[in-house]
């Protein structure tokens, strides 16, 4: 007997991201728990806060944060350019792990390069990380998802619907059916042409589990 059902069509969702970021962090667990319940498959790209950031008058201690982010973002682009998407959405992974969930030092190349070995990855790239050679493809991957949201939003930025917007700011990250059915309403939301934003105080920190 001949199966005449139709196939399960996957939707599409980009996803940027800053390795250093907590809340992109949380979301990015939250998209990779809606891939579970859901017909989706998240695309990750990189953005930078530190492209974002260049010219502001930065609080210092918000300035040098900015300064050692260049590292990992180039890091992924260059994960990126050499592996392919698979790659990148591990090693992303594996740095949020040693950022987020362990609290290693943000910008030092040995957590780059501990992260590259732990998935086999050419080492190297963490050396070249501390480089411009690849800011242009960066400041590339980061114009591509974050010019079309606008100004005065950071990260995360989700492309969904042929929409492209900042958030979701979740904390902590929902499991299961809570995580779809919240991708339900994001998606719902952004099918409509004239919806722009929704917003309230956040009263938690990024909460990780």
């Amino acid at each position: 007997m001949t199966d005449t059902s139709t196939p399960v069509q996957l939707q599409t969702v980009g996803f940027w991201f800053d390795p250093l970021c907590p809340w992109a962090w949380l979301a990015s667990r939250w998209m990779l728990e809606v891939e579970r319940v859901r017909p989706v498959r998240t695309e990750f790209h990189v953005m930078s806060l530190s492209v974002l950031n260049e010219g502001r008058d930065l609080d210092p201690d918000y300035r040098d944060l900015m300064d050692r982010g260049w590292v990992g973002a180039r890091a992924a682009v260059g994960v990126e350019q050499a592996y392919g998407q698979g790659a990148l959405r591990a090693f992303y992974t594996e740095l949020g792990t040693r950022y987020h969930l362990r609290g290693e030092p943000v910008g030092d190349a040995g957590v780059v390069r501990d992260a590259l070995a732990a998935l086999d990855l050419d080492t190297s790239i963490a050396e070249t990380a501390t480089t411009d050679a690849w800011d242009e493809a960066l400041r590339a991957s980061h114009h591509a998802g974050m010019d079309p949201v606008g100004a005065d939003v950071g990260t995360p930025v989700i492309h969904v619907n042929g929409k492209a917007m900042f958030g979701p700011v979740i904390s902590p990250a929902p499991r299961g059916e809570q995580a779809g059915r919240l991708f339900d309403g994001v998606s719902l939301m952004t099918a409509y042409d004239g919806f722009f934003e929704l917003k309230r105080t956040r009263t938690v920190g990024p909460i990780f589990d």
